[in-house]
C-alpha cells in the first residue's frame, strides 16, 4: 500500500480563478503565470484549465519547452527575459516573448542574428528595486531597443511592490512613475499582478491595462490575506493536500506529545497522528503548543494540530472529532470531502509564511491527482 498522503489538483477551481481573473482585468488580456511548475501545481496538471487564457508566463526555458509540448501555440513570455545568446536563439526556434530589463540584455539582442524579431517587455523599475530600467534610463533603453532590427514589438511594463498594501501611496507614486516613463511611447503595457488585478484592474484598463499578469489568485490563495481572504475574493482553492490518521493515542492530563514536548494536555484527550510532516512540505514553524495550534480539518471537521511538526507526522486534537478514528482523512489544506474548505492562507499565516511557499514546497514524493 502506498502511503495515504496525496494532493489534488482541482481543475474546475482553477477555471473559476481564471474567469475571476478576466472579469477583474475588465478586458485585458490575461497571462496565466506558471512559474514553479504552476506554484507547485504542475504545469501539465494545471494546463487544461488554464488554456482558455491569452498567454501563459513564466521563467525558464524548460517550461517554456514544456508549454509548447502540451500543444499550446499562443503568447509564451519569459518574465525574467535572456541570460545568454542561446537563450534568445530558443526564443526565436520557441517564438517566445520575453522581458528586458537591463542594458545587457539590449547588447545580447543587438548582436542576435536572426530573421525572426522578437516581441519584448521593456521593464522599468517603478519602486521594486529588483529588476528594470530606472525611470530616467527607460526612454533610452526603449529608443535603442526600437532601433534594432532584431526586435518587432515592445510592451511596456513595471511589477507593483506594494499592490497588496493597505496604504495605496506607493502604488499611487509607482504608477504616477510609470506614466511619466512611457508618456507619449507607443506600445501596449502590462503593470498589474494578481493583487493589483483584484484591486485595480477595472481602473487601470482604461488606460494602462493591455495585459494582466495573474498569478497566486489563479490557484486559490488571496495575494492580500489576512487584509481580504480567498472567499472575499471569490477564489476557491486548487489544491488540497490530504493524509490519512495512521494512529490514534489518549494522552493523560498532564503528558505531553512530539519532540521537545512543546505541547501538554491540560486533562486526557485523544490525539490523531497524521501521515505528513514537514519532508511533504508542510510547514515545521507550524505552531502546536498548548496556547496556539495550527487550523487542520479531521473528517471535514475544524480542529487543530498539537505538539511539533516532526519530518513524517503531524498530531491533532480529536476533541472535536470523537468519531475519528485510523483512516479518517485529515485535510492540511484544500477541500474537504464535506466541501468545507480550510485556506491555504490561514495555515501560511499560523506558520508565519504565505501560501505561496507552501504550494512550492509540496514534495516530489507527495502523490498528485488531478480531479
Amino acid at each position: 500500500m502506498p502511503r495515504p498522503i496525496e494532493a489534488l489538483v482541482h481543475l474546475d477551481a482553477l477555471a473559476a480563478n481564471l474567469d475571476v481573473a478576466r472579469r477583474a482585468a475588465a478586458g485585458a488580456k490575461v497571462w496565466a503565470v506558471i512559474k514553479a511548475d504552476a506554484y507547485g501545481h504542475g504545469i501539465a496538471n494545471v494546463f487544461p484549465a488554464l488554456r482558455r487564457a491569452d498567454g501563459f508566463a513564466l521563467l525558464d526555458l524548460a517550461e517554456a519547452e514544456r508549454v509548447r509540448e502540451l500543444g499550446w501555440r499562443g503568447p509564451i513570455l519569459l518574465l525574467e527575459g535572456c541570460f545568454d545568446a542561446r537563450d534568445l536563439e530558443a526564443c526565436s526556434r520557441l517564438k517566445l516573448w520575453h522581458v528586458v530589463h537591463s542594458a545587457a540584455q539590449i547588447d545580447l539582442l543587438a548582436a542576435l542574428k536572426t530573421d525572426r524579431p522578437h516581441h519584448v517587455f521593456l521593464k522599468l523599475n517603478s519602486g521594486m528595486n529588483r529588476l528594470g530600467f530606472a525611470p530616467s534610463a527607460y526612454r533610452s533603453a526603449w529608443l535603442r531597443l526600437d532601433a534594432l532590427p532584431q526586435v518587432s514589438e515592445i510592451t511596456l511594463m513595471t511589477h507593483l511592490a506594494n499592490a497588496d498594501a493597505l496604504d495605496a501611496a506607493s502604488v499611487e507614486e509607482s504608477l504616477a512613475a510609470f506614466d511619466a516613463a512611457t508618456a507619449e511611447l507607443p506600445g501596449e503595457r502590462s503593470i498589474c499582478n494578481s493583487a493589483a488585478t483584484l484591486r485595480f484592474g477595472a481602473r487601470l484598463a482604461a488606460s494602462a491595462g493591455d495585459w494582466v499578469r495573474p498569478g497566486i489568485l489563479l490557484y486559490g490563495s488571496s495575494p492580500d490575506h489576512p487584509v481580504h481572504s480567498a472567499a472575499d475574493w471569490q477564489l476557491q482553492p486548487a489544491m488540497t493536500l490530504r493524509a490519512e490518521l495512521i494512529a490514534v493515542q489518549t494522552l493523560a492530563a498532564g503528558a505531553s506529545v512530539g519532540y521537545g514536548s512543546s505541547f501538554t494536555a491540560k486533562r486526557e484527550m485523544r490525539i490523531g497522528v497524521v501521515a505528513c510532516g514537514y519532508a511533504d512540505g508542510y510547514p515545521r514553524p507550524a505552531p502546536g503548543t498548548s496556547e496556539h495550534g495550527t487550523p487542520v480539518l479531521v473528517d471535514g471537521v475544524r480542529t487543530r494540530t498539537v505538539g511539533r511538526v516532526s519530518m513524517d507526522m503531524i498530531t491533532v486534537d480529536l476533541t472535536p472529532v470523537p468519531q475519528a478514528r485510523v483512516g479518517s482523512m485529515a485535510t492540511l489544506w484544500g477541500c474537504a470531502e464535506n466541501g468545507v474548505v480550510l485556506s491555504i492562507d490561514e495555515v501560511a499565516h499560523a506558520a508565519g509564511t504565505v501560501g505561496y511557499e507552501l504550494m512550492c514546497a509540496r514534495a516530489p514524493r507527495v502523490p498528485v491527482r488531478v480531479v
